[in-house]
């Protein structure tokens, strides 16, 4: 298989993850009436649905990250050969820049702009490192086959009991950073976001490293 066809499939995952993020939010917002929790859950569904959609399609070409924290910890492990692991955070990057952009353009809204919406201090903060904690904790122990569904009700959930609405991407920062809309986060929110993710992960790989793979007793 051609590297390139990797990339690719990190790059469409990507984007297409953020676009149904930022799209789903932008017509919640239009359709909820003022209603935030109505809007709130319209966009966790979207985002969960195309999510399980996503992992299954392109899980099998790329293994479906979508996400640079997910592709440094797979790295770490030695999952992903290093030499690749430039090449998917890059794509996914440019992946969420396009998905934003992509929302962008089919609801009519300026394509280029960036986010005001303010996201910050440490109850977000702290929410960001439990949420990408909780995410690679279920993507190391999810059993062979149930990584998809696991993965996205994991984030729907997330979307509830976080502070922050668990974003647990780096790509998704910056694709939302990118877009002033319900999903949003200012640029200027969004490195200690990213900041407490890589954290988060670090304490998810740890925490699957203390469970450990042992068999379970009685």
């Amino acid at each position: 298989m051609k590297n390139y066809r990797l990339y690719l499939a990190e790059l469409l995952g990507t984007c297409a993850l953020l676009c149904a993020v930022i799209g789903s939010g932008i017509m919640a917002e239009r359709l909820a009436g003022g209603n935030l929790a109505l809007a709130l859950l319209a966009n966790t569904l979207a985002t969960v649905f195309a999510l399980y959609v996503l992992i299954e399609t392109l899980g099998p070409l790329s293994g479906a990250h979508f996400n640079p924290a997910v592709s440094l910890v797979m790295a770490w492990r030695k999952d992903l050969p290093h030499q690749r692991l430039v090449g998917y955070v890059l794509a996914q990057l440019a992946g969420a820049a396009l998905g934003a952009w992509l929302a962008h353009a089919m609801f009519g809204m300026e394509i280029f702009q960036w986010s005001a919406k303010a996201r910050t201090g440490a109850p977000q903060w702290l929410a960001e490192a439990v949420a990408t904690a909780g995410l690679l904790l279920v993507i190391l122990r999810a059993p062979a086959g149930k990584a998809p569904a696991l993965v996205a009700c994991y984030i729907g959930a997330a979307y509830w009991f976080t502070a922050s609405t668990s974003f647990a991407n780096p790509a998704a920062v910056f694709g939302r950073s990118l877009s002033d809309s319900f999903a949003g986060i200012a640029a200027a929110d969004a490195p200690a976001f990213v900041l407490a993710q890589l954290c988060g992960a670090a304490l998810g790989l740890g925490l699957h490293a203390v469970l450990g793979t042992g068999t379970k007793t009685q």
